[in-house]
């Protein structure tokens, strides 16, 4: 049985930083992609990053919010995907969600995934 568990989430202020980590377990994860996305209250899951299982490839929403403050990254050894979130704003808050798909074609949508985390909370305050 697929799990993706995510943690790291929590209560920061506007400026500070956050690593997520999502441990996941079941299978072998080659020829994946692990991806975040976040949802916020009243909002669409939104994509922000995928990271290739086996090579490492990386990819990033072509959105303002990303640039130059999310990195993803995993480490195949610890089974263990990360997104490492620096300089949050209050806008950042919201659930966020690990996930693992094998649809090349639509790894940039939350339909592209087949397996979920079931999220972690960020909550930045002003």
């Amino acid at each position: 049985q697929v799990q993706l568990v995510e943690s790291g989430g929590g209560l920061v202020q506007a400026g500070g930083s956050l690593r997520l980590s999502c441990a996941a377990s079941g299978r072998a994860f080659n020829g994946f992609a692990m991806g975040w996305f976040r949802q916020a209250p009243g909002k669409e899951r939104e994509f922000i990053a995928r990271v290739t299982w086996t090579v490492g490839t990386t990819y990033y929403a072509d959105s303002d919010f990303v640039k130059g403050r999310f990195t993803i990254s995993r480490d195949t050894t610890k089974n263990t995907v990360y997104l490492q979130m620096n300089r949050l704003k209050p806008e950042d808050t919201a659930v966020y969600y690990c996930a693992a798909g094998r649809t090349p074609l639509a790894w940039n949508s939350p339909s592209g995934y087949d397996y979920w985390g079931q999220g972690t909370q960020v909550t930045v305050s002003s």
